[in-house]
């Protein structure tokens, strides 16, 4: 669902200060945790390449987070670059954009959505909510690599 009242999810073009100040933030926060040769992050202009589709969440016109869905085949999908602003933790931000991210993978045909995240106890809180979703662990998929620094997670999708 793209809008739930003051919540609104928008394509980003990746051109706003606020938006790319936030993934500025997640780059940092990437390499703060886990080594640089273990982070996976798509930079700018990963995100802007034609198979990944980026989105915004806004509340109220103040940016809450963000998300994107890398289409690595016509089947199957992977989660990127998904992110709260601190100004907006546990209040349903990264809920809402995997939700988005479930529907529009499924609306393009995908079987199965997969995610790299860290391994550290940073990404946590991330984990459990792919674990809530359905997600379970899984071995790299696509160019992933085993890492110790990396957990990989996967779900099936209903088409």
């Amino acid at each position: 669902m793209a809008d739930s009242g003051a919540w609104h999810i928008v394509e980003d073009d990746l051109s706003g200060a606020a938006i790319r100040a936030l993934l500025e933030q997640h780059f940092a926060g990437m390499l703060a945790n886990s080594p640089a040769g273990s982070c996976h992050f798509l930079d700018f202009d990963g995100l802007r390449a034609g198979n990944v589709t980026f989105w915004s969440i806004h509340r109220d016109g103040a940016l809450a987070g963000c998300g994107a869905l890398k289409m690595l085949d016509a089947g199957h999908g992977e989660i990127k670059s998904m992110r709260t602003h601190d100004a907006f933790l546990r209040q349903g931000v990264a809920a809402r954009m995997l939700d988005h991210i479930l529907a529009e993978a499924q609306a393009r045909g995908a079987e199965r959505l997969s995610l790299e995240t860290g391994s550290s106890p940073a990404f946590e809180p991330a984990l459990a909510l792919y674990r809530r979703y359905g997600f379970e662990d899984c071995e790299p998929f696509a160019d992933y690599k085993p890492d110790p620094f990396s957990r990989f997670m996967t779900r099936a999708l209903q088409i």
